[in-house]
């Protein structure tokens, strides 16, 4: 087969040329104003992020999230809570690539399997540290230009749309019984 053959013909389209997957574990140590005595609770929000293609092979995701940390001190007679943001980058490897792509014009989609939550946070450092795990995963999508190659039926019959007769607009009794002939003088 040749793409010059007159039974094929050449569709440039977009389509996905690379993906990726990426889960990521990260720890974060984070200074409390007072010496914690317990943790009562941290969550993660404000989830933020953005993705390119870094090179060849990968996808970069950079982005940002709150870690909130209620804790007690004092032993145990106070609480506070605090805020803290946390950045990451994660460099995605495309596990799926298509080498053929037409150019360098590419779009990038990046979709949150697991949102950044939290999955454990302890007190460390002799009681002056909160260490928080959390964990997180992307996949990504890399969208470019590419050809591909469709054959054409060549017992094809042609398809003329200023053909008339193709087009059927008659109406039916039914419809024009359902016609109401003063609606334009109902006033709502």
């Amino acid at each position: 087969m040749t793409f010059l053959d007159k039974e094929y013909r050449e569709i440039i389209t977009k389509a996905v040329c690379g993906k990726g997957r990426k889960f990521t574990q990260a720890s974060h140590s984070i200074s409390p104003s007072h010496r914690p005595s317990s943790i009562l609770g941290c969550w993660v929000i404000n989830h933020l992020y953005n993705a390119k293609k870094k090179s060849e092979d990968t996808v970069e995701v950079n982005g940002s999230y709150d870690i909130n940390i209620w804790y007690s001190y004092n032993d145990n007679t106070k609480t506070e809570a605090i805020t803290e943001r946390v950045t990451y980058c994660d460099i995605i490897p495309l596990s799926v690539k298509d080498d053929h792509c037409l150019n360098d014009d590419f779009d990038v989609i990046a979709k949150v399997v697991q949102q950044p939550n939290c999955l454990e946070c302890n007190i460390a450092n002799k009681g002056h540290k909160i260490v928080v795990e959390i964990e997180r995963e992307f996949i990504v999508q890399v969208i470019g230009d590419t050809k591909i190659a469709v054959r054409v039926d060549p017992k094809r019959e042609k398809f003329d749309d200023d053909d008339s007769d193709s087009w059927d607009f008659e109406l039916t009794d039914d419809e024009l019984d359902s016609v109401e002939p003063d609606f334009l003088d109902k006033k709502d």
